[in-house]
């Protein structure tokens, strides 16, 4: 049996290939009625797109449409309206997003979501007389709901979070993979003879990604033996201002590797006589520039905020605006970073 084109479906329904084309690309610019009935009749004769045909055809559309929509706003919603160029982690999720829009043909304008002079319909009218559809939103880092102001925002453009995801609305997003990030840091941990890891995380964090880094560690130790799964430390912010909270749960659970995200971590225990790593191991879970003697994991924010352009570039071409009724999540893989915080212990 001959394979239904899109020519025959065209001339089935009366309509022209073009008008088939884009009402199966679900564009606004087909009334809602015949995009319906198109995709219908499509279902109903198993027409399926041809993908040699289909990936031609994107590429000349992004070439088309590189030189009218041509810039992608990035979003701030950090509490910081420096934090693209201050905050420790922040910058390389920009730097990735920028280096993969210009790699595209796309340029970016920035803006601030906490600006108190800013809500969703003026950005609206900022970015429709910039040509720009699509957004990505980039340092949430204490919360991972959206402010409601800028629901009308959500709505009309293409959207993608990077670093969590978010809630009310729910929006297509990309980050590390936590719980693998902390499973691969058990593993390597293991390997080199540690038995007894502990994480110090707090909670916030932990519950800001949903819960992944601790449930990871949960299950890196089911392959541990029961008396040596080692319960987290969560009070971070109280053992700031009290070092003892911490020094406590040590002495109490015995940690022989701890893994973290604060290098303060290191500072409670040399000024306690603990001696890294002859005394216990320390691995960051997320490596920055400065801690270049750490062991630690490299999330890859960069390759993180350039799989986020790739999201939304791909939401821009299939036009796929507004809030989405099931969001889509690209999870970026960790790697472990050797340092001297970490020893080969023997058994």
């Amino acid at each position: 049996m001959a394979r239904m084109t899109m020519a025959m479906l065209a001339r089935e329904l009366g309509v022209s290939k073009n008008t088939v084309s884009l009402a199966l690309r679900h564009d606004p610019q087909i009334p809602a009625a015949t995009r319906e009935r198109v995709q219908a009749a499509a279902r109903r004769c198993g027409y399926t797109p041809d993908p040699v045909i289909s990936h031609l055809m994107a590429a000349l559309r992004v070439s088309r449409t590189a030189r009218t929509v041509h810039t992608i706003a990035l979003l701030n919603a950090n509490r910081d309206r420096d934090a693209f160029r201050s905050h420790p982690t922040i910058p390389v999720y920009v730097a990735g997003c920028q280096r993969r829009a210009n790699s595209q043909g796309y340029a970016t304008d920035t803006f601030w979501l906490h600006d108190p002079g800013l809500d969703g319909p003026r950005l609206n009218r900022i970015l429709a007389a910039r040509g720009i559809r699509g957004v990505i939103v980039a340092g949430m880092m204490e919360e991972n709901r959206l402010p409601a102001r800028f629901a009308a925002t959500w709505a009309r453009h293409a959207c993608v979070v990077t670093g969590v995801r978010t809630h009310e609305p729910t929006l297509s997003f990309c980050c590390v993979d936590h719980h693998a990030l902390v499973l691969q840091a058990v593993e390597h941990a293991v390997a080199l003879g540690y038995r007894r890891p502990g994480l110090v995380i707090d909670q916030r964090i932990d519950r800001l990604v949903e819960g992944r880094f601790s449930s990871g560690m949960l299950i890196g130790q089911q392959e541990l033996p029961p008396g040596d799964r080692v319960p987290p430390f969560y009070d971070v912010a109280e053992a700031r201002d009290d070092p003892g909270r911490f020094l406590a749960w040590c002495d109490r659970e015995r940690p022989d590797v701890i893994f973290t995200l604060y290098n303060v971590v290191r500072r409670w225990l040399e000024a306690h006589g603990r001696r890294v790593p002859h005394d216990i191991g320390l691995i960051q879970l997320e490596r920055r520039s400065g801690d270049s003697d750490w062991a630690s994991m490299d999330q890859h924010n960069d390759r993180v905020g350039e799989a986020a352009v790739d999201m939304l570039i791909s939401l821009l071409q299939s036009n796929e605006l507004g809030v989405p009724a099931y969001a889509r999540a690209t999870l970026i893989g960790a790697s472990w970073v050797p340092g001297r915080t970490v020893r080969q212990r023997t058994a």
